[in-house]
């Protein structure tokens, strides 16, 4: 049974005093709901991927007890979908880019002991499309061989991407600890941090959202926020101040734009493999 469309498990309809449809994004249906209790922000997907929503349920958990940044409350979480706490939007208001990259290094600041999942779970998910976090010692382990390959070859697979382009995978594999620059400990990071998933409220409070949260480096947030733009110079001079950039991070973007690279190769195809072949042709020249 369903309210509107929202899954009755999610919340309950008694407690519905009206449900109006809001943008969420390509992947999920979202709503804003009015209940007895007050406003909340629900989303579900029917027949969801086993597992999708309490992998983003974890992941908001993680990052809003970290303290960096704000981040809604998760108030519900089942198989079907996600209930938060309601964050009023100012779509008007100019980003506060300087707020928004001083709390990102906060964040990025939150160390871990090793790369991979942010509990014993490994199972996560780049908005719909399933990687596994398994833990590993090094960065080039855990991205190249643990996310970046095994997402090609599924690809591959789906006759998405030439089989080709695993030689060239497999090559950056080879000179892995040479490619992903100094070592650096595990940071929590968001992992899909487009400019669609961050918000300003009213307040002009910036707030993360739609997380793939792990241990990771930290410039694998880099390459999602510079494949697609949206943040401004101020953002990077704000973090630099907080927690200086690592050398050479702007040189590396191109390996670290991988992932979300495979990742919409995985969704839609075709108009994202000349990319992938061009970012890994120029990461490999040289080898």
């Amino acid at each position: 049974m369903s309210f509107g469309g929202l899954p009755e498990e999610l919340i309950d309809p008694a407690r519905i005093r009206r449900i109006s449809p809001v943008a969420g994004g390509g992947i999920a249906e979202a709503y804003r709901v009015e209940t007895t209790d007050g406003l909340v922000f629900a989303k579900c997907i029917h027949n969801a991927p086993p597992g999708l929503f309490e992998r983003e349920a974890a992941g908001l958990v993680a990052l809003r007890e970290a303290g960096a940044m704000a981040v809604p409350e998760v108030l519900a979480v089942e198989e079907s979908g996600l209930v938060l706490e309601w964050v009023e939007v100012d779509t008007r208001r100019r980003h506060n880019d300087a707020a928004f990259g001083a709390g990102l290094a906060r964040l990025h600041s939150v160390r871990g002991e090793r790369f991979g999942s942010i509990d014993d779970n490994s199972l996560s998910y780049v908005g719909s499309v399933e990687v596994t976090l398994e833990p590993a010692e090094t960065w080039a382990r855990s991205y190249l061989a643990g996310r970046v390959r095994p997402l090609a070859q599924r690809c591959v697979m789906q006759r998405r991407l030439p089989e080709s382009l695993m030689s060239l995978i497999d090559l950056l594999i080879l000179h892995g600890d040479e490619v992903v620059g100094p070592f650096e400990p595990p940071s929590l990071v968001h992992g899909d941090l487009w400019s669609g998933n961050r918000l300003r409220d009213v307040n002009g409070t910036p707030w993360l959202i739609d997380p793939s949260v792990s241990w990771s480096s930290r410039e694998l947030d880099f390459g999602m926020m510079t494949l697609f733009g949206g943040f401004s110079q101020e953002t990077f001079d704000a973090y630099n101040e907080v927690l200086p950039l690592p050398d050479g991070w702007q040189e590396r973007l191109g390996l670290h734009q991988l992932l979300p690279l495979l990742v919409h190769v995985n969704i839609f195809g075709d108009p994202y493999v000349g990319q992938l072949q061009s970012t890994l042709d120029d990461l490999t020249r040289g080898l």
